[in-house]
């Protein structure tokens, strides 16, 4: 509901306006129903308790004993949480505060959690601290002494706080959550979460670009990385997934070659984040099995609006195994509630300059609002046998299964309700593993989840340490460990008796395997003759790519134009960009013409030689399931960040029902203007919380100009006001002007009666179109903007 600052009638503020994590208004909450809010609100009396530093005075010229710190009186447990989400527990989370009696779950990390107290400082070695101000010298002005093992042991381990981070995947953000079965399938698999109806695992899931690192840009255009780890009763079940079906190899022993590609180059080190450049097109340019990847990865799905806008793919064929061994092969998709949903290319290049983070940002504050991500888990199944049938192989990682062929299978859903306590400890140290499976999941002769298996469990040993990561408590199964491993860099378990190899007897037999109860893997026959190559279909490189871009509505066809133009103008050979669009002309003239008139390219070169004779007869060629927009989504306008543009007379009763009912529908209201504070206004007063510098137009999803002449005036007479209009009209967002704000239309350059689809005006009088409003956000942008010159 609104929070009232001074009551009815007083200065109307959104309380969605307290729920951002990058600025908010100049008053504190005073109403606090949410429990992000009422957070927010004891911050502000906890900081508001503490005006000064007063022993501030008492470091300089000091000879006695120091004075004890600070201390705010009213101290607030929920304030100095992490997060509010903590209430959401589950079997691997624990609950919001420290456990009684030590009755832990195995595996919780309750067991390692360290809530917040109010107490003194302490050394690591649990010493008080008398003095964290100055460190111990000969005299004030007198040299430091090497006796002082404090300041010895406090720069020494910030000076080891960081790990190494990946190689690829660095930049990421995590949350916990469940997986819920909503369907046995014990006729299809053992495996624990797929067992019976209802039955949830706890989850933690980790989202992250690939070829930038740590400090990159959420919004590059990448592949986006879509990791889960499932915490089940057998044991921990990694599925490292991305946002994209398929991938440009088709064997591991290329992956290096294409990381160092697309990574910045080596003598100069640029580009960060970005694979517009010469040695990653070099190298895609000779690798056409490349094709189809490039397609998505120049596609709309390279920059999402958001991680809860889009899909995840297990990529690689997985097998499900029943206890009898019975065995079907198995692709696993995940589809949000939100729809598929995407930014532009201009918008990703601003927001990446405005707020790096945005992504990140989107889901935090989503989760703290309560507006929880959620997926539909779904599979598609193949039997040995029809999978043979097919004119591709599902060993190939270039290629999908189209869904025409084999519907997915909806078993699940995927929630994310509780951000992490600490992102270090959480989201930096978890380690994913596609060696990592449970009984009831097995692997397939696929020959790059084959160098997968090795290459994630390789890399967790130099970045974590040590083969003991295991035991890092967001690693930690939930179910207990038992084996004779022991010793090793950070080793926490301290394991009592003699017996450490197995069979003995001095320990009675134990541990002893499981048998049958136990990971059995599937006995796949095997026979042929050891050599180097590939299967005869994966030389078909360009029936998929042609069927995604013939898959694709006109305007992200455009799109994927645009993109390779963009990518291809900044590589530095010539020679290059002739072999990428002889490469494009395999999968279409619609798509190679156009990009080579883009680069110059004035003849286009032959189309590049085939990689085999055979005509392998696609069966589908174009699909209903390939599109963004196949996927709209179900949850409205939820999580929507809605503009609204004010200043000194504005219509304030217009602003504050419109920001009643956009909240309440779930979207999030931010009052946006040149100054913070109170905005004086007809028929009440509102407070901005945030300016057009802030929070520009790129990080809303839509736009209202209300009405009020004084605040139209203003507008107009204000650059950054009509660069905010413009560039969000140009993005294709939607819009709703209300009475003199369509002179503030007018003078931003754009037509306000050409009647351009999502623009919404409505002159004074006239009827109300927030119903239309609202229709347009649900649809997300209106593309056919594009086709008209946009500005009069």
């Amino acid at each position: 509901m609104p929070n009232d600052k001074k009551g009815q009638g007083g200065t109307y503020i959104p309380d969605t306006a307290y729920l951002g994590t990058d600025g908010g208004p100049a008053s504190a909450p005073v109403n606090a129903d949410r429990p992000a809010v009422k957070q927010a609100k004891g911050v502000g009396e906890v900081a508001g308790s503490m005006p000064h530093n007063d022993t501030k005075s008492s470091e300089y010229g000091r000879a006695g004993a120091p004075p004890a710190g600070s201390v705010s009186p009213v101290f607030d447990g929920l304030a100095a949480a992490s997060t509010p989400s903590e209430v959401n527990s589950n079997a691997k989370t624990g609950g919001p505060g420290p456990v009684k009696d030590g009755k832990y779950q195995d595996g919780s990390l309750d067991k390692d959690r360290a809530p917040p107290t109010q107490g003194p400082l302490s050394t690591n070695q649990g010493v008080l601290l008398a003095d964290n101000q100055s460190s111990l010298k000969a005299g004030v002005r007198g040299p430091a002494l090497l006796k002082d093992f404090i300041l010895r042991e406090k720069i020494t381990h910030f000076d080891h706080e960081r790990i190494p981070e990946r190689v690829v995947h660095a930049r990421g953000s995590g949350a916990h959550g469940f997986f819920e079965c909503l369907e046995g399938l014990q006729d299809l698999t053992c495996a624990a979460p797929f067992t019976e109806k209802g039955k949830q695992t706890p989850v933690f899931v980790r989202f992250s670009t690939v070829a930038g690192e740590r400090g990159s840009k959420d919004t590059a255009r990448d592949v986006r990385g879509f990791a889960i780890k499932f915490y089940t009763d057998q044991g921990n079940w990694d599925l490292v997934a991305n946002n994209m079906p398929v991938f440009f190899i088709q064997d591991a022993i290329k992956f290096p070659d294409l990381v160092h590609a697309v990574k910045p180059e080596p003598h100069h080190a640029m580009p960060q984040a970005a694979s517009t450049h010469d040695t990653f097109w070099d190298f895609v340019s000779l690798m056409p099995e490349s094709t189809h990847m490039l397609m998505w990865q120049m596609s709309d799905r390279a920059i999402p609006r958001s991680f809860r806008m889009m899909q995840g793919f297990g990529v690689h064929t997985f097998r499900f195994v029943t206890r009898e061994g019975k065995s079907t092969f198995v692709k696993f998709h995940l589809t949000p509630k939100l729809g598929t949903h995407s930014l532009v290319w201009d918008e990703a290049v601003k927001i990446a300059g405005a707020d790096p983070d945005f992504n990140r940002r989107d889901l935090w504050e989503a989760i703290e609002t309560g507006e929880y991500p959620e997926w539909t888990f779904g599979v598609q199944l193949v039997s040995e046998e029809d999978a043979e049938k097919f004119s591709f192989d599902l060993l190939d990682s270039t290629k999908i299964i189209p869904e025409e062929l084999v519907p997915v299978k909806p078993i699940g859903r995927l929630v994310l309700n509780r951000n992490p306590d600490n992102f270090f400890a959480e989201t930096e140290q978890v380690a994913f593993c596609a060696a990592h499976v449970i009984p009831g999941i097995d692997f397939t002769n696929d020959p790059l989840l084959a160098g997968r298996i090795h290459s994630y469990q390789d890399t967790q040993l130099s970045r974590l340490g040590g083969p003991n990561f295991h035991e890092l408590p967001i690693n930690a199964p939930r179910v207990p460990v038992n084996n004779n491993q022991r010793d090793g860099m950070h080793r926490q378990t301290i394991h009592r008796g003699r017996a450490a190899y197995e069979p003995n007897s001095l320990g009675g037999g134990c541990p002893f395997q499981a048998g049958g109860g136990g990971f059995v893997a599937f006995p796949e026959p095997v026979s042929g003759v050891e050599l180097t190559g590939k299967p005869e279909k994966f030389a078909e490189h360009y029936n998929q790519a042609r069927l995604f871009f013939n898959s694709q509505t006109a305007p992200e066809q455009k799109h994927i134009i645009d993109g390779f133009a963009f990518e291809l103008s900044k590589v530095t050979v010539p020679a290059v960009r002739i072999r990428m669009v002889s490469m494009l002309r395999n999968v279409s003239d619609e798509l190679a013409a156009p990009i080579a008139k883009k680069l110059g390219i004035t003849e286009l070169p032959p189309p590049m030689p085939l990689a085999t004779d055979q005509d392998f007869k696609p069966e589908v060629e174009k699909s209903a399931f390939l599109s963004l927009t196949a996927h709209p989504g179900e949850e409205g306008i939820k999580t929507r960040k809605v503009a609204i543009l004010c200043e000194d007379g504005v219509d304030g009763a217009a602003v504050r029902e419109l920001g009643a009912t956009l909240i309440e529908q779930g979207a999030v209201v931010r009052i946006v203007s040149s100054r913070l504070g109170e905005i004086a206004g007809a028929g009440g007063a509102v407070e901005a919380d945030t300016t057009y510098e802030a929070s520009p137009s790129v990080v809303f999803d839509a736009m209202v100009v209300p009405g009020g002449k004084a605040a139209a005036e203003a507008l107009m007479k204000n650059g950054e006001a009509l660069g905010f209009v413009r560039t969000l009209f140009r993005h294709c967002k939607p819009m709703l002007v209300l009475g003199e704000g369509s002179q503030v239309l007018k003078k931003a350059g754009i037509d306000p009666a050409a009647g351009y689809p999502g623009v919404h005006v409505a002159p004074k009088g006239s009827e109300d179109l927030t119903g239309q409003f609202i229709d347009s956000m649900t649809r997300h942008r209106s593309f056919e903007r594009e086709t008209d010159p946009p500005l009069v």
